[in-house]
């Protein structure tokens, strides 16, 4: 078992440094990730770090999935059969530039739920979870022969909250599942005090200003060892920003530096990988900004797993402190498949019926209070009242397209300055329609309950309108009737068809469309958004491929200039 023994880390009674890369599993499709595993290998690292997601094991209360990208324990056992130790942070939030920081979004249907604390409600719902996570965990621990060397309590929980009773519950459920482990908390070095224990390993998260980290960690416990849970090698990008970039030699600067302490250390990330589905999160301070598709996060591994220059500057590095192994030989291959006609579309108000399900209420309801946790969702009513009448946009939650009498009006975003658009109802009854855009929940801060749709009744003119029609669209269902098209509104799916010999790894260019989603033999890619950028192209896995028949569907919600996609062998990125 891992122990700590004068500052310094003991493993089978020998001093260990910890030299890890974190990889998220549900980042990645399993079919690869023995390759990126053996490049964190290669590189000289001994361990793996990921989180787990809590919305991707329990998306619905009580639905639990432990399959294909979920099934953490082939990752695990994986690693192990690669020789590498694994580190787990299985704390219900991630932060993770993933939706909501990993929390599913149906707790925010309960009333009066407060998140990441000791209001019972709360902890009995983690509690459930765990007692379906942690019993799959116990086979891999060290002491059973198994490859985890450590798990996490929550995740840098001094830059939420200050509740030690809710920190010591995590120690009482591993207990309780018989996890008896190394256990650590991390925080930035300007947290530390609010999110450790007294009794467990405080471990830092950092970019840079080493030195100045390792003295608020030796200011606060004398001795600890040096460890860094999360050495930021990159960053994430939002959309509508730009594409972050940093020098691999002054990274790998960085690092010496840390080695030179003797500290160990955790990249994060060594693969950043994909944000597939509607699962991307967002940052929300004083403005709200959506995370891409793309986790790529500029690590030592590239989103399609490719080995960079600053993968072999770390490589330099690490070399004269360890002994590293010789290079694996890359094996990524990417392919233009040419371009693809989409010779077939249909409006998504003439599939309502068959992608989405119905719910009626006297007021409009937010997507959680419907049970809706992703996508999209369309409300309706009538409005009685013929003029120019301003519409309150404030609780209207991210994106939305406004509709009178089938005409699409208006575009409302959460980062719009003015709060409220003026609308025109020519008739003395009319039809409004608002389709709303969850374009991913913070994942970080104080806004982390952060319910999307329409959160109230929406204020028009000085009153509101009562007896609303809601259509839930998660798109887990795409629609398969594209012969009745009466309807010519966006937004429009758009499919065609593809072989793909080989099935190797391509990436979709999507020039000439808007924004939207792709689907690979109903798989949900992502999201793209090409006026807005930085990412231009959506990655597509080769194991998501056949060999001939694919289906490519595109979800358009505003325009588009042609009714064609390429398939290309290179990402593209603008600044």
């Amino acid at each position: 078992m891992l122990k700590v023994e004068n500052g310094e880390f003991i493993l089978n009674d020998q001093p260990f440094q910890i030299l890890s890369g974190a990889i998220h599993y549900f980042r990645t499709v399993p079919e690869y990730w023995e390759d990126r595993l053996q490049k964190l290998k290669a590189l000289g690292l001994n361990t793996v770090e990921t989180y787990v997601a809590w919305n991707v094991h329990e998306p619905k209360k009580g639905q639990f999935h432990f399959s294909g990208l979920a099934d953490i324990e082939a990752f695990i056992e994986t690693a192990h059969k690669l020789g590498l130790y694994v580190i787990v942070r299985p704390s219900p939030y991630i932060c993770a530039e993933w939706e909501m920081g990993g929390l599913p979004a149906w707790l925010l249907a309960e009333k009066e739920i407060a998140l990441r604390c000791s209001h019972p409600t709360f902890l009995k719902y983690v509690e459930d979870y765990y007692d379906v996570l942690l019993p799959k965990l116990k086979r891999f621990l060290l002491k059973n022969g198994g490859p985890i060397i450590a798990l996490q309590i929550e995740n840098e929980y001094g830059a939420y909250g200050n509740d030690q009773a809710y920190l010591r519950f995590f120690q009482e459920q591993y207990a309780k599942h018989q996890l008896e482990t190394f256990l650590f908390t991390s925080d930035g070095p300007i947290f530390i005090e609010q999110g450790s224990l007294p009794d467990v390993v405080t471990t830092l998260n950092f970019g840079s200003r080493v030195e100045e980290a390792f003295v608020a960690l030796e200011n606060y416990k004398p001795g600890s060892p040096k460890m860094v849970a999360e050495f930021w090698i990159g960053w994430f990008d939002h959309w509508e920003g730009k594409h972050t970039v940093r020098d691999p030699r002054e990274a790998a600067k960085v690092f010496e530096n840390i080695l030179e302490l003797k500290s160990s250390v955790n990249f994060y990330m060594f693969h950043g990988g994909t944000n597939f589905g509607f699962m991307n999160g967002a940052n929300h301070y004083e403005k709200y900004e959506p995370t891409i598709t793309s986790y790529d996060y500029d690590s030592l591994l590239t989103e399609h797993g490719e080995m960079t220059e600053k993968y072999r500057e770390v490589k330099k590095v690490l070399s004269r402190f360890v002994d590293v192994p010789e290079d694996v030989e890359e094996t990524v291959k990417t392919r233009n498949y040419g371009s693809v006609s989409l010779d077939k579309s249909v409006s998504l108000f003439d599939v309502l019926g068959e992608i989405s399900t119905a719910h009626e209420h006297i007021t409009p309801l937010s997507m959680e209070d419907v049970g809706q946790s992703y996508g999209y969702i369309l409300y309706r009513t009538e409005v009685n009242r013929k003029g120019t009448l301003k519409l309150d946009t404030s609780p209207v939650h991210d994106r939305a397209f406004v509709y009178v009498n089938g005409v699409r009006v208006k575009t409302i975003y959460i980062n719009d300055e003015e709060k409220s658009v003026t609308v025109d109802f020519p008739e003395d009854r009319n039809t409004l329609e608002i389709l709303v855009e969850n374009m991913g929940r913070a994942n970080y801060g104080k806004h982390l309950a952060d319910k999307k749709g329409v959160t109230e009744n929406l204020w028009i003119e000085g009153q509101y309108f009562f007896n609303w029609e809601m259509h839930l669209i998660e798109l887990e269902q795409l629609p398969e009737d594209f012969s009745h098209s009466a309807d010519e509104r966006y937004p429009k799916f758009f499919q065609g068809e593809f072989d793909a010999p080989k099935q190797h790894d391509t990436f979709v260019d999507l020039e000439g469309f808007t924004k939207g989603n792709v689907f690979i033999n109903g798989f949900n890619l992502g999201r793209y958004w090409n006026t807005a950028g930085p990412q231009k192209r959506l990655y597509l896995p080769g194991p998501l491929l056949k060999e001939a028949g694919n289906v490519i569907t595109v979800l358009e919600l505003e325009e588009t200039k042609t009714n064609e996609i390429r398939l290309v062998e290179d990402p593209k990125w603008c600044s």
